[in-house]
């Protein structure tokens, strides 16, 4: 193995283990300790590799955009979009690692900014843009606006799950449970983007 596929290997495994350690534990809970040993790297290469803990964090969150956006891109067209909120809430079931580290993230840095701003920033531009594509809509902040309600129909499931298991009882993580909160969500998704389309359509 060469010095360089050897460094990028440890720096995948450091990111792995922190992955892990900041969704159980958060940014300001987790221990650059248990994520060496998690990891099996000396602890100073995380300093070497990354320089602090936030900026770690920091890298984990771009590892897992990058792994949802290539799982689920936004879709470009009206009927690429009507299956984007069944797509994203099946992902968040299957990875659930995204909304944890998400909601750990809201807690620390509430309305401050966070150390890869512009980054995320590119990152929901480009959905916006690909948004916009979708309904025909030249507005950036509407199609910011839509993507944020899509979101967060698909996603509030997962990142408040004590919610989900209040509300829908003892049933709530059955097959049947999780098919008819699936079928819901989408409905009410498919309800947004036809009142986009209809609004657009009454221009």
């Amino acid at each position: 193995m060469t010095p360089t596929a050897k460094s990028q290997q440890t720096r995948e495994k450091l990111l792995e283990a922190a992955q892990a350690e900041f969704s159980e534990f958060g940014l300001a809970g987790a221990r650059v300790d248990r994520i060496a040993e998690r990891s099996g790297v000396n602890k100073q290469r995380i300093y070497a590799y990354f320089g602090n803990k936030e900026m770690l964090f920091s890298a984990v969150m771009a590892k897992v955009y990058q792994h949802m956006g290539s799982m689920v891109p936004i879709p470009t067209t009206e009927e690429g979009l009507r299956s984007y909120v069944g797509d994203v809430f099946d992902y968040h079931r299957t990875h659930g690692d995204l909304v944890s580290l998400l909601a750990w993230e809201g807690l620390h840095y509430r309305d401050q900014p966070i150390p890869d701003e512009k980054e995320r920033e590119t990152y929901y531009v480009r959905k916006t843009v690909a948004l916009s594509m979708a309904l025909g809509i030249d507005d950036p902040t509407e199609a910011a606006r839509i993507l944020l309600e899509l979101v967060g129909l698909s996603s509030w499931p997962f990142i408040v799950p004590q919610q989900r298991r209040l509300m829908l009882g003892p049933g709530h993580d059955t097959e049947a449970s999780w098919s008819l909160l699936r079928a819901s969500i989408i409905r009410h998704g498919e309800a947004i983007i036809d009142s986009v389309i209809g609004e657009r359509s009454a221009v």
